[in-house]
């Protein structure tokens, strides 16, 4: 691929969201399907693919105080503009969420898990209005429309088919050498998108949200009592770890509040992008050197996925965190070298991080992630890294990470059919 080609992915796959993909991308389909009908729907059904089901369960619906699907598509329904793609519900204002309580309980929507959706991510509205009917399908990507009709699904069968194999083509060593070579004016929208990130964990101190651990750690460096100053202390990693988790925190948990995304999920462009930005901040690094960290935090992320997909039973601040590694690595000094190191460290340590759906927990696993991610440059930088002779690590880097995407995408189906049953039948 040529640098513009890659300029180009990363334009289109870092962008602006509101809310958690999976409900929103829900509350999106479910806004086409009623623009089309022309009216607000008096029946609505709703297919998705099992994977979506599962990350849109338990999650907060922005400026709601309210969890899981039914909101998210009455908003869709009511005040949702497809025109705002991923910002589908920026109008949610508190009089436009009474109204669409009420319409909740009025128009209750029928939810249905698809087993055999053609697609991972699959989501299809049905909407109907006296004698009117309509209809909107999302596949493959969260804005991605379709036609609901059998030659369409085997076109995007095949796109995802294509486009894993253009994810083996691409190469870690082609990501690092665009991040070094690719003219920096045209990635200043990575540093916007990381301070609005930042900004997102700014939420998250001022109130509680979620499990509130962005927000105990960030108190370390403010009120904290003796204890826990012991324990944490005023440190640069207290910082990243307290701001990364406060703005998964502030999202998951519903705030109103506008992420950059990296592959169509807000916690990824969180989880890639504050980490390197703050360590680029505190230690003065330059402004190309942050630029060209965050291309190659957020374009290592974009890699990974490419063959692990947008879904999977794999935890996507796992990845998230990886591609973190390799930008802060290079601003410690580190080459291509250390960087490989970087990421085998990762893959050695928390590759089997499942995703169990999004939830205010989260923001723990991303802790984790964060964590080991500046662990892992640290030993990096020594030379110190998990080597052939450990687990699925191998001596090539592509090969090692497409061991990690094989076993997320191919090895943990059944785990993630388990992990939707246990869900689903909770005593």
């Amino acid at each position: 691929m040529t640098n513009q080609e890659l300029l180009q992915l990363l334009r289109s796959e870092v962008i602006p969201a509101i809310g958690c993909t999976e409900p929103i991308a829900v509350a999106l389909c479910v806004a086409r399907a009623k623009e089309l009908l022309g009216a607000e729907p008096d029946e609505i059904d709703v297919y998705l693919s099992k994977n979506v089901y599962k990350n849109a369960l338990a999650v907060g619906i922005p400026n709601t105080g309210m969890t899981g699907l039914p909101i998210a598509i009455a908003l869709g329904a009511t005040i949702g503009k497809s025109e705002y793609m991923l910002e589908v519900l920026r109008d949610a204002t508190p009089e436009a969420v009474i109204y669409a309580k009420k319409y909740m309980l009025r128009v209750p929507a029928q939810l249905h898990i698809n087993y055999e959706a053609p697609s991972i991510l699959y989501i299809h509205a049905k909407v109907r209005k006296g004698d009117l009917t309509a209809q909107a399908t999302i596949m493959d990507e969260h804005t991605n429309f379709v036609e609901e009709d059998e030659v369409l699904k085997q076109k995007g069968n095949e796109a995802i088919r294509q486009k894993n194999n253009d994810g083996e083509e691409l190469k870690l060593k082609r990501v690092y050498d665009f991040a070094m070579e690719v003219n920096t004016n045209e990635i200043t929208f990575l540093k916007d998108g990381a301070k609005i990130n930042t900004s997102a964990a700014e939420t998250s101190f001022a109130d509680q949200y979620g499990h509130g651990l962005g927000r105990l750690l960030r108190s370390t460096t403010l009120s904290a009592t003796p204890e826990m100053q012991r324990l944490f202390g005023n440190t640069l990693f207290t910082k990243i770890i307290s701001y990364t988790c406060g703005a998964c925190d502030a999202r998951m948990s519903g705030a109103m509040v506008q992420v950059m995304s990296n592959s169509g999920s807000g916690n990824q462009g969180i989880s890639c992008s504050i980490p390197v930005y703050l360590y680029a901040k505190e230690n003065n690094c330059s402004e190309e050197q942050t630029l060209r960290a965050l291309a190659l935090s957020n374009l290592t992320v974009i890699y990974i996925k490419q063959s692990l997909g947008r879904l999977s039973a794999l935890c996507g601040c796992v990845v998230a965190a990886t591609g973190s590694a390799a930008g802060i690595t290079y601003l410690m000094g580190g080459n291509y070298e250390e960087i490989t190191y970087a990421i085998k460290n990762m893959i050695a340590n928390i590759s089997g991080m499942i995703c169990d759906g999004a939830k205010p927990g989260c923001a723990l696993k991303v802790t984790s992630g964060v964590a080991t991610a500046i662990f892992s440059a640290y030993l990096a930088m020594q030379h110190s890294f998990a080597d052939s002779t450990e687990g699925i690590v191998e001596d090539d880097i592509d090969r090692t990470i497409h061991n990690l995407t094989r076993i997320g995408h191919d090895g943990m189906q059944i785990t993630d059919d388990l992990i939707l049953d246990i869900m689903t039948h909770k005593q």
